[in-house]
C-alpha cells in the first residue's frame, strides 16, 4: 500500500500516465488517418477525454511532490477518465440498439463557444463518421468496447493510487 501512495509522487509514473494517453492519441489518428475509419461525434468526445489524461500526466509530472500539481493533475485524470468511460459506455449503447429513435448521434461536437476546437484543429476534432456503425472490432469488442476498457482501467488506477494515497495519509 506505501508502494502506491508514492507513486503520485513519481515524475516517472506521471510521465507514464502522459505517455500511455499519447500512444492512445497516435493510435487514434493511425485508425483515422491510415485505416480510413472516420470517428464519429462520441469518438471525438472519447479522443478529448484521453487528451485530459494527457495533460493530468503532465500537469502532474512537472511537480509531482507539489500539492497543488499533484491535486490538480488527479482532478483531471478522475474527471478525464470516468467521462471517457461514460463516453463509451453510452456510445456503445448506440451501437447495440434496436430503437432507431432511442439516440441521435451530432454532426457538430458541442464543445464551448469559447474554445470550439472543431474549427480550430479540424483534422483532430471533426467529427465525420457515424455513431451507430461498428467499422472494427477486435477480439469481439468494437472501438467504443475497447475505450470502455481502457477508460476502465484508467479509473480503476486513479481510485487505488487515490485510495492508497489518503489511507497511507491518515495512518
Amino acid at each position: 500500500m506505501n508502494w502506491l501512495s508514492t507513486l503520485s509522487s513519481s515524475k516517472k509514473a506521471w510521465a507514464l500516465l502522459a505517455l500511455s494517453a499519447a500512444l492512445f492519441e497516435v493510435t487514434a489518428l493511425y485508425f483515422q488517418y491510415v485505416m480510413g475509419l472516420e470517428p464519429c461525434i462520441m469518438c471525438i468526445y472519447q479522443r478529448t477525454a484521453m487528451l485530459g489524461l494527457l495533460a493530468a500526466g503532465i500537469v502532474g509530472y512537472f511537480a509531482p511532490s507539489n500539492w497543488l500539481c499533484k491535486g490538480a493533475g488527479f482532478a483531471i485524470w478522475g474527471v478525464s477518465s470516468i467521462w471517457g468511460w461514460l463516453i463509451a459506455r453510452e456510445h456503445i449503447d448506440m451501437q447495440t440498439t434496436t430503437d432507431p429513435f432511442a439516440f441521435t448521434c451530432d454532426i457538430v461536437p458541442n464543445f464551448p463557444a469559447f474554445m470550439p476546437l472543431h474549427e480550430w484543429f479540424p483534422a483532430f476534432f471533426a467529427a465525420t463518421g457515424d455513431c451507430g456503425n461498428i467499422d472494427w472490432s477486435f477480439m469481439g469488442l468494437s472501438m467504443p468496447g475497447w475505450m470502455e476498457v481502457i477508460f476502465g482501467f484508467y479509473s480503476l488506477a486513479f481510485i487505488v493510487v487515490i485510495a492508497s494515497t489518503v489511507l497511507v495519509k491518515s495512518k
